[in-house]
């Protein structure tokens, strides 16, 4: 079953997962917009991802609720609950034609979320149409990408064709932030963001290695080192000070600006002065594929096939071990240059 034609349609699009797959699901979003011009587009995400979303050209609101394990030092959980219960009351009363869960596998907490909000219409993957009313069966390529398996939703709406580039908006004024940080640079030198953070151990890179290679290429390129602060032990968010000051410390006279990211928008706009980007399999890796940045990237266990950079050039590295650190700076390094020469346009 398809969804009902409709020129200036009411879309909602419920994405609640991480970083990177609320950026993998941007060609989604754009081809709907492309499809529908006049329609009202929105999204429904959550507080820790919502800062991909902030100023996307293709959607006219973004709404977000905390989860629990997402709220803010010193606000109880009844509060979180009665935030996403406010937030439900007033998207019930935006009646929405279609509420399309974008994800390849929803689930019930999403489901949940799309019938209280009450739409005409609840859209998504499913074996049959008893869970969503206009429903897409499991079963596309083998080895499909997450931005190619959440694209294929867009049939639903009578749209063809392939899953295009990612997208994202830059925040202006972090992006001064970042570039006053940067000051002065040489004449001709490359900039390499080289973010050391990954929320999954297998997914980590050692201090030290992320230093020798910096330092196997100083005679070409300043560097931009990013990462999560705060304290490894913090119990929400996790953060790598002790591991950027280890960079920094290896590094030596290097040239290179330590610069922490708080913010979604702090990391999307450092990312986007550089011309190249080191880092783990992740949410930055999505970000900088989606700012159109060649990506040298580490992965431990995860799926390549579904997770690698979408779209740009890259370089993918993964021991057998599916251990990251396992990687030697070898390797990295001639990696990087196989990079350097398919991203160089040919004279």
């Amino acid at each position: 079953m398809s969804l009902p034609d409709a020129r200036a349609p009411r879309i909602l699009v419920i994405r609640r997962d991480n970083i990177g797959d609320l950026v993998c699901t941007t060609p989604l979003i754009s081809a709907l917009r492309r499809h529908f011009p006049r329609a009202h587009i929105a999204a429904l995400v959550n507080t820790y991802n919502r800062q991909v979303l902030d100023g996307h050209p293709d959607l006219d609101a973004v709404y977000a609720y905390a989860k629990a394990k997402h709220r803010l030092p010193g606000q109880s959980r009844t509060a979180v609950y009665w935030g996403k219960f406010a937030l439900v009351l007033k998207l019930r009363r935006q009646r929405f034609d279609t509420v399309l869960l974008a994800s390849s596998y929803p689930g019930s907490s999403a489901l949940r979320l799309a019938r209280w909000i009450a739409p005409a219409h609840i859209a998504g993957y499913a074996e049959s149409s008893g869970l969503v009313d206009v429903a897409l069966p499991h079963g596309g390529a083998m080895a499909a990408h997450e931005a190619e398996d959440v694209f294929r939703l867009a049939g639903l709406f009578g749209i063809e064709g392939a899953a295009g580039k990612l997208s994202i908006a830059v925040d202006a004024e972090a992006r001064a932030r970042a570039g006053s940080a940067l000051g002065p640079r040489g004449s001709g030198r490359k900039l390499i963001a080289v973010h050391i953070s990954a929320r999954k151990p297998s997914q980590r890179w050692p201090a030290e290695r992320y230093a020798q290679l910096m330092l196997a290429l100083r005679e070409e390129a300043d560097f931009l080192l990013l990462w999560s602060p705060g304290a490894a032990d913090h119990p929400q968010h996790p953060g790598d000070d002790a591991k950027a000051q280890a960079v920094v410390d290896a590094a030596g006279d290097l040239r290179l600006t330590a610069y922490p990211t708080r913010e979604l928008k702090d990391l999307s706009a450092a990312l986007s002065l550089a011309e190249y980007v080191i880092c783990s399999d992740g949410g930055a890796m999505h970000i900088a594929a989606a700012l159109g940045k060649p990506v040298l990237c580490f992965f431990g266990n995860s799926d390549a096939s579904r997770w690698h950079p979408w779209g740009v050039p890259y370089r993918l590295l993964q021991p057998e071990s599916r251990d990251a650190a396992d990687i030697s700076v070898a390797a990295a390094l001639q990696a990087f240059r196989e990079l350097q020469r398919e991203a160089q346009p040919a004279d």
